[in-house]
């Protein structure tokens, strides 16, 4: 007989090496040009994707590069520098390997190929302020964490403060084509939202990225005086769909929230669950998409509708938390803790909602997992005290309900999984 909180944990893994990004990048390179390889990129998967590039290539390629991933997330390299920065607010770390990398694009030439190497977490790791102090776009940056504005938002804001996002590497690599592979950590799968798009055609403007801060209010003089100066015509906008300086730019998604859903899918039907992939898109504040979740439990184990017992019920996506309190934890913490409280504690319901980054937020959890035992020991009382004052790790902490799994070295949003026994 299956132990669900095992399955569910056998099904995480296998979602997580699904979204393997050497694999992944392995099964799209192209044969080495007639001139130099520049691999650059930058993500929370940038030194697993590099280490593939060099294991692809012979030796006798003339191959350099250089990508910026998130401490802790770096592997040994040989031909590809791999430098640690900060994520998710941006530091000097990050920023000075971002000018190392347009100091070697300056020097591309026709015959050369640069290949760009992207997935979630770039657009902290690629940093180069355009108009404002490092400084200020790390208050920026947090203040659009804890603003609630969805990833889309936070990037039309962020492209728009920078000389590498919104195709602007792409532009430096120039006259070199360039050939960017993705790990997607976005709904959608839009390569302009992934990593912010370095390499990719936008559609957001300035007046757009004004709109983000008006609607969630956010207060920052430096970067309003930007933005509003390029509403006003007065900075260059990005480069549009169609702008003939992308020409010779690929944009190609190589593993994405789909890709770990259905192997973590697959996982549970071998474990004996009827499984369901709900969305691969699902957004939206953390809590709410718990309710959604909750009702259809719930009906399921009311009606057996709209599927059968026992199953399995999984989606992926990003939901968003906005910050009232000053407590600790990512949204997949407060979407298990707000379902705890939405269903009885005596259902034989088990979940694990959690990053395939393996960080929940900026805290050492991937996310967490519950059933009846960690219910037995919640206090309902204390976990909606904790909500209230967003601190979803301290309440799963308590309870022995927190997922720590380290760095995956992949990224493709979270992965969220419920069984219906």
């Amino acid at each position: 007989m299956s132990v669900p909180a095992e399955d569910l944990k056998e099904a995480f893994a296998a979602g997580v090496g699904a979204a393997d990004p050497g694999a992944a990048v392995r099964a799209h390179l192209p044969p080495p040009p007639r001139g130099r390889l520049l691999v650059v990129g930058a993500g929370k998967a940038a030194a697993a994707m590099a280490r593939a590039v060099e294991e692809f290539y012979p030796d006798s390629a003339d191959l350099e590069g250089l990508v910026i991933t998130r401490y802790g997330h770096g592997l040994p390299t040989r031909r590809i520098e791999v430098v640690e920065a900060a994520h998710p607010v941006p530091d000097e770390a990050g920023a000075a390997a971002t000018e190392r990398i347009l100091r070697l694009l300056a020097g591309s030439r026709p015959d050369d190929l640069v290949l760009c190497l992207l997935s979630g977490g770039g657009s902290a790791l690629l940093t180069a302020p355009d108009g404002l102090s490092l400084a200020d776009l790390g208050g920026l940056t947090e203040a659009l964490l804890r603003s609630g504005a969805d990833i889309a938002e936070m990037n039309a804001v962020r492209k728009h403060l920078s000389r590498v996002k919104g195709g602007r590497l792409a532009l430096a690599a120039a006259p070199a084509p360039v050939l960017a592979l993705l790990v997607s950590d976005v709904t959608g799968d839009d390569p302009s939202v992934i990593a912010s798009g370095p390499a990719a055609p936008d559609g957001s403007r300035y007046a757009d990225a004004v709109a983000v801060l008006d609607r969630y209010r956010i207060d920052h003089g430096a970067a309003r005086a930007v933005l509003e100066a390029g509403a006003r015509g007065e900075r260059e906008e990005t480069p549009a769909a169609g702008d003939p300086r992308l020409v010779h730019v690929q944009n190609v998604v190589v593993a994405s929230a789909q890709t770990a859903l259905e192997a973590a899918a697959a996982a549970l039907a071998r474990s004996g669950w009827n499984a369901h992939v709900l969305s691969d898109s699902m957004t939206g504040e953390a809590r709410t998409v718990a309710g959604v979740h909750a009702a259809l439990v719930r009906q399921i184990l009311a009606h057996r509708q709209p599927f059968e017992r026992p199953c399995a019920l999984l989606s992926g996506g990003e939901t968003t938390v906005t910050v009232v309190g000053k407590g600790r934890g990512g949204r997949n913490g407060e979407f298990a803790l707000a379902l705890a409280l939405e269903l009885p504690d005596d259902a034989p319901v088990w979940w694990l909602a959690a990053d395939t980054d393996g960080i929940d937020g900026s805290e050492d959890n991937a996310g967490a997992l519950l059933g009846p035992e960690q219910r037995a020991r919640l206090d309902r009382a204390a976990a909606r005290d904790a909500l209230r004052r967003n601190d979803s790790y301290d309440a799963l902490r308590a309870i022995g309900a927190l997922v720590v799994t380290g760095p995956t070295r992949t990224n493709v949003n979270d992965l969220r999984m419920i069984l219906v026994g």
